[in-house]
């Protein structure tokens, strides 16, 4: 017999609750999201046996319907949730550790929610992605989440070669077993000296945080065997230097300004600094037909 999520109808619209998961440790887990599961109606989780062992470490008892939504029954369980909601009750989605939809299920529900006109919020909570941007020692100002790379090492490296000069801060994430061949094709595509980041089972027991060049870090996992959830943080490319304009181009630059009320020192010195030019160099040109 198929199994079905519907509840008892009530007239009132629903609301989906997003839940932020602790990443491993569960002192990590809000106030809130033990709330959010101890009233809502009816919680989908992507592991219905990891959302039980977190309930006993948080001493909460669930006593809404307990639902499985993983990648194998999203598309058959999201049209089902969405008339729970419609119905009038609280849906809380949790995943195994982070926030639902961010490379986890989810999206498709959220998705269907708002388009039924459905209140969405979340509970938020520990994130892979900016525990180990932060831990990772590698700017963190401006930052780029590429989630997981492709699993054919062909689609892989065209991704990569895609991302090579893209100047933030690259985040990924990566199962253990491919681990090893995406370190060697980052190391191909960026470069061996590329500084990153290895970060491995973040806040439980065995937490490690790797930060060496990509050449030794693809070094270290084609000779081990790297186990647990792997978060992968990569420098981004050097900033390019801006094209130099030719002599021409150099000279029209100062005489605008000039004309514009700069002195021409002051005005050389500002296309100097815009285009990453010795004065003296700029100078030079603009004197050449003088």
């Amino acid at each position: 017999m198929k199994e079905r999520v519907l509840v008892g109808e009530m007239s009132e619209i629903g609301r989906l609750v997003l839940l932020g998961a602790p990443l491993g440790n569960p002192a990590d887990a809000s106030t809130r999201l033990g709330e959010v599961l101890s009233t809502a109606d009816v919680v989908a989780a992507e592991d219905t046996r990891r959302l039980s062992r977190l309930a006993r470490d948080l001493d909460v008892t669930i006593p809404g319907r307990v639902v499985s939504y993983f990648e194998g029954n999203e598309e058959r369980r999201t049209p089902e949730l969405v008339e729970v909601l419609t119905a009038g009750h609280l849906v809380a989605l949790v995943t195994d550790g982070g926030m639902p939809s961010v490379s986890d299920p989810g999206y498709r529900l959220v998705r269907a929610a708002l388009d039924a006109g459905i209140p969405v919020t979340a509970a938020p909570g520990p994130s892979a992605v900016t525990t180990a941007l932060a831990l990772s020692g590698l700017p963190c100002d401006r930052f780029c989440f590429e989630g997981f790379l492709p699993r054919s090492r062909g689609a892989r490296r065209a991704r990569l070669r895609a991302l090579v000069t893209e100047e933030r801060t690259l985040v990924l994430f990566e199962a253990p077993h491919r681990v090893a061949a995406a370190l060697a094709d980052l190391a191909d595509t960026f470069g061996v000296d590329r500084p990153a980041a290895l970060c491995r089972e973040l806040t439980k027991t065995y937490e490690e945080v790797l930060r060496r060049p990509l050449g030794d870090l693809a070094r270290w996992a084609a000779e081990g065997d790297p186990r647990g959830e792997i978060t992968l943080v990569v420098a981004g490319a050097p900033a390019t230097p801006p094209a130099r304009p030719d002599d021409d181009a150099l000279r029209a630059l100062v005489a605008e300004r000039e004309a514009a009320g700069r002195t021409r020192r002051d005005a050389v010195t500002d296309v100097a600094t815009d285009h990453g030019l010795r004065r003296r160099d700029v100078y030079a040109v603009v004197h050449q037909q003088q």
